[in-house]
């Protein structure tokens, strides 16, 4: 019966958290979300109430229900459902990684701008991506000392190696722009592109 369900990323999330906390009812499920997994992979929270309800119809999870009080449901990973958690966990990823920036289709028309209006996009971006680099640090201090959640943390590592990046080409956009008279003359991007590592004018730097 499992086998004939269409599984999806949050089938797969769902499935994945109750394989690591064990038994968890809907809320279990948004609250572990909201900690951890929804800082890099965001989505409706409220498909986490209804997907456990599905793969439990497919034989994927178990549904337990209390006999009194606020009557929550709980839902627990089968071994069918172990089965497809493991062949998802070894197939390989052929999807390109999604960047959805608004601030990069900003820069994209950025020849249509002053370049205070420029400069100031890249230093509002720069701080906004300092200001994730800090929550995710905060996290991984917080952790750090839990062994058993290194795996999980290793998510949080490249989270600040991206938001440094980020936050420094922003800079670098920012100082350029600055420098420049027009932000239509063209001249300043170069400035940032030639000297992106493995660039031939960095090489010869």
């Amino acid at each position: 019966m499992s086998s004939d369900i269409r599984l999806g990323p949050v089938s797969y999330l769902v499935l994945g958290i109750t394989a690591l906390r064990g038994p968890s009812t809907p809320y279990d499920l948004k609250r572990f979300v909201q900690l951890s997994i929804g800082h890099f992979w965001p989505f409706p929270h409220t498909q986490l109430y209804a997907e456990p309800e599905r793969l439990a119809a497919a034989g994927l999870l178990t549904e337990t229900r209390e006999e009194s009080g606020r009557r929550r449901r709980h839902y627990a990973l089968t071994e069918a459902g172990r089965e497809r958690l493991d062949d998802w966990l070894v197939e390989p990823v052929t999807s390109p990684n999604e960047i959805r920036d608004l601030a990069l289709i900003k820069l994209f028309f950025s020849e249509l701008s002053e370049p205070e209006a420029v400069e100031a996009l890249a230093a509002e971006q720069a701080a906004a991506h300092r200001a994730k680099a800090a929550i995710y640090e905060a996290i991984r201090d917080r952790f750090h000392d839990r062994p058993e959640l290194s795996h999980r943390l290793l998510t949080i590592e490249l989270g600040i190696r991206l938001s440094d990046a980020a936050a420094g080409f922003w800079d670098e956009v920012q100082s350029a722009a600055s420098a420049s008279d027009s932000t239509a003359a063209g001249g300043w991007p170069a400035s940032i592109t030639t000297m992106r590592p493995g660039s031939a004018a960095a090489s010869a730097s």
